[in-house]
Formats: structure tokens, sequence, C-alpha cells
């Protein structure tokens, strides 16, 4: 075994030690409920922060780090959350999922969010990731990058007319593609799209955002740390006094809180291996959030310090 694996290992051990008995309480996780906002296109209400999955549910067979992961899971539907999002290209995520879900007895408040992410079968890939989540149905599946998108579109749109669908959405990262993703949004019954968005990464703020509004189509934003760059850059960094008038005891809070501020961002999907960041995430979904003067603040205070 190789010293990367195991510090690796050590780490969870560690987290698992911590976590298991004290830091995931239902009752004091969810004392204050989360803030929720409206999916545009059927009024049901959904937490504004959400749980990802890309790389650090890819965890494989390993026996450890799958408990770590439903420690996660567990830390985050005690805190009150519900959308859950993977997709086939993220290794071994799904598979995980659909295990750490049936160690937890399958949550009622699940809000299963996946992807279709294939150039041939899509029908086919739908089926094999229904089975590896362990789930009855997806509540929301999504065209991973468009790939495809001129067959899977119709696709998921038939499954949502029979039932067998109950959301449908298109999905983009890192900035790519936004002029295919307008012209989409502007011509498909879209309920969802996803976008990468952060305070640093604000180019949807001019065009995805207001036609997202405009069409009624719900927003869920990926990598609001750009994958842990964000926070790893502030570390050390000592709070702005103005954090605590919105809540925030960290800078993965206000990160959050700047993101879900938007009005026209319906959920934000943080991805961690940590329980302990699922509920400092979750805290982010709770109390005020920074006015349009604030979030100036935010925007200028991070350009400043990193």
């Amino acid at each position: 075994m190789g010293l990367a694996s195991i510090e690796r290992r050590r780490m969870l051990q560690a987290m698992l030690a911590a976590g298991g008995c004290t830091l995931i309480t239902p009752a004091g996780a969810a004392a204050q409920p989360p803030v929720t906002r409206p999916i545009p296109s059927s009024g049901e209400q959904l937490p504004v922060v959400g749980l990802g999955s890309w790389i650090t549910f890819n965890v494989g067979a390993d026996a450890e780090a799958r408990a770590a992961c439903a420690e996660v899971v567990k830390a985050f539907f005690a805190a009150g959350g519900r959308l859950i999002d993977s997709s086939p290209m993220y290794g071994s995520a799904q598979a995980v999922i659909g295990d750490v879900l049936a160690r937890l007895g399958h949550p009622p408040a699940l809000f299963a969010a996946d992807k279709v992410w294939t150039s041939t079968s899509g029908p086919a890939q739908i089926e094999a990731s229904r089975k590896l989540w362990r789930i009855p149905r997806f509540d929301l599946l999504q065209v991973h990058n468009l790939l495809a998108w001129d067959a899977h579109l119709p696709l998921l749109l038939r499954m949502k007319a029979s039932g067998r669908l109950r959301y449908v959405g298109i999905t983009t990262s890192e900035g790519r593609r936004h002029g295919e993703i307008v012209k989409l949004m502007e011509s498909q019954p879209l309920d969802f799209v996803q976008v990468s968005y952060n305070v640093l990464d604000r180019e949807v703020e001019q065009r995805i955002l207001p036609l997202a509004r405009e069409r009624r189509i719900a927003v869920i934003v990926n990598r609001p740390f750009r994958q842990g760059e964000l926070t790893q850059r502030l570390a050390g960094k000592p709070l702005p006094a103005w954090a605590g008038q919105i809540g925030c005891g960290s800078w993965a809070q206000i990160l959050l809180k700047f993101i879900v501020s938007h009005p026209d961002v319906t959920c934000a999907i943080p991805a961690t291996s940590n329980p302990q960041h699922a509920l400092e995430n979750m805290r982010a979904a709770r109390g005020p959030l920074p006015d349009q003067a604030l979030r100036r603040r935010i925007v200028a205070d991070v350009q400043r310090l990193i």
C-alpha cells in the first residue's frame, strides 16, 4: 500500500471515529429548517444546498471509504438535505450512492438527480443507473454536457409524460457551451438547467440566470468551490467582520451563501467526503442571505484575498 493510500485510510478512520456518535444528530442538525426555493415548473420546494458526488463518491469497493460516504449522506439528510446529484461518468459514485441509500433505509426525503451520458443507448444507460441507485425512478434526469441531446431530450420528455420521470434538464460545467445551453433553454420545455457558478466564475449572471427566470427553469449550480480551489486558497484567511451578519462561520459557508442568495439559483451542489463539511455546507442554507450590496462586497473581498 502506498503512502497516499495509508494517509487516506488514516483520515477516513479519524473521520468515522469522530463523526459516528456526536456529529450527526438529526434533532440538532435539523433544528432550523433550511431555506428552500420552488422548482418553477411545479412549485415543489427544494433546499438551496444539495449534495454532489463527483470525485468524492468514486471510492470503488473500499469499505471504509463507503462508510465515510454513508456518514456524509446521513449528515446531509439529518440537516434537512434532499437533492443528491450524480452521473454515469462519475466512476463508482452511482453504486456507492445506492449502497449508502440502502444502508440508511432509503430516506423518503431523497430527490434523486442523475444524468444520461452516452452517444448510443440512452434507455439502457438510464436503467443501469436506476439499478445502481436502487430506486424505483429518478426525480430528475439531465443530459450531461449536452451529449447527444437531440436524441436524449425527446426520450426524457417521453419518460416524464408517461410518469416514469418527474423533471427534465440539461447540464454543462466550467463555462462550456453556454451559447448552446441558451438555445435549448429558449426552445425546449426544460424543468432544470445545471451550470457552473461561483464568486469568481459569474458569466451565467449575464444571460443564463435571467433566462432561467424568464423561462421558469430551475437552476442547479455545480463547482461552487472550483473543486476545492477556492476554499483551499482562502484557508487561513481571517473571516471578514460582516460574516457574522449572515451567520457564516467559514469561507465555505460564505461562498455558498453568495451563490444561493442569487434569486434565480435553486440549489447549489457542493461535493464532500467529510461529514463535518456536509453539515457545514448545509448550515449555509440557514439564516439570512446576503443582499446585493453584500454580494458585491463578497466578490471584492475574495478577489482581494486570493
